[in-house]
C-alpha cells in the first residue's frame, strides 16, 4: 500500500477507501461476501474523472467548439487512455483479484484497468476532497494533451502564437456570410491579418466557422496538414 501511495503521491488518511478501490468483484465474490468490491467506487469515479477532464478542457481551450471538445474529452478518457494511465503507477500489481481472474491475466485487462483506475479517483476524492482528485487527474491529463495525437486542435490558439511572435502584428475574425433556413445556418468566417484576409472557413456555428478559417490560414502558411 504504502509503495502505490508513494507512487501516486497521496496518503489515505482511511486506508479502506484504497483497499475497497483496489478489489475487484472476483475477489470479494471468493472470499468475502462482506467485503466491498470497487464497483460503485468506480461508479463515483467516472462522473468525478468528468467534471474534472471537462472543466479543465472548457477553461483551458476556450475557443474549440462544442462538439469538438466532448470528441476530445471522450478520447481522453476512453478505455485505452485510462488503462495507460493506470499502467503508468503499475496499478494491477496492487489489484486484489480472484484465483481465476489472476490467472487469466486480470491485471493486465484494459477493463479491469480502467475501472480500478476510475475507483482510485474516487477513493481519493472521497479521501482527501475534489482539488487532491483533480491534482491528481491532471497530473496524467496534461501530459495527455500535450502527447494526444488526434485530429481535434484549437486552430485558434495555434494561430494566434504563430502570431504573437511578432508584436505588430495582430488577428481578427470577421463573418462574412451566413446561409440555410434557421434551424440548420452554415456560417463563412475571415481571419484577418492586420486588414488582410488570411484565412476563410464555414462551419455550422459561428466558433467552428473560425477554426476552419484559422486552420485555412496555417494551412496556407505551411504549418499545417490539410488532413489534420
Amino acid at each position: 500500500m504504502e509503495a502505490l501511495e508513494s507512487k501516486i503521491n497521496y496518503k489515505f488518511k482511511n486506508r479502506s477507501y484504497l483497499i475497497e478501490a483496489l478489489t475487484h468483484s472476483s475477489y470479494a465474490n471468493e472470499y468475502s461476501r462482506n467485503l466491498k468490491s470497487n464497483e460503485r467506487l468506480e461508479f463515483l469515479g467516472d462522473t468525478v474523472l468528468s467534471l474534472i477532464s471537462g472543466q479543465y478542457l472548457f477553461e483551458n481551450y476556450p475557443d474549440m467548439p462544442e462538439g469538438e471538445l466532448t470528441k476530445l474529452k471522450a478520447s481522453l478518457v476512453c478505455t485505452n487512455s485510462l488503462m495507460g494511465f493506470a499502467k503508468q503507477i503499475n496499478l494491477g500489481d496492487y489489484l486484489f483479484l480472484g484465483k481465476g481472474e489472476k490467472m487469466t491475466g486480470g491485471a493486465k485487462r484494459p477493463s479491469i484497468l480502467e475501472d480500478a483506475f476510475e475507483s482510485l479517483i474516487a477513493a481519493i476524492y472521497l479521501d482527501g476532497g475534489l482539488e487532491t482528485a483533480r491534482s491528481f487527474v491532471l497530473s496524467f491529463l496534461k501530459p495527455a494533451l500535450e502527447n494526444h495525437r488526434t485530429s481535434f486542435k484549437d486552430y485558434k490558439t495555434i494561430l494566434q502564437e504563430v502570431i504573437q511572435q511578432n508584436p505588430d502584428q495582430s488577428v481578427n475574425y470577421v463573418f462574412v456570410g451566413e446561409s440555410g433556413p434557421d434551424h440548420n445556418k452554415v456560417f463563412e468566417a475571415e481571419v484577418r491579418l492586420n486588414s488582410n484576409a488570411i484565412g476563410r472557413g464555414k462551419g455550422k456555428s459561428k466558433k467552428s466557422a473560425e477554426q476552419a478559417a484559422a486552420k485555412e490560414a496555417l494551412i496556407l502558411m505551411g504549418l499545417c496538414d490539410e488532413e489534420i
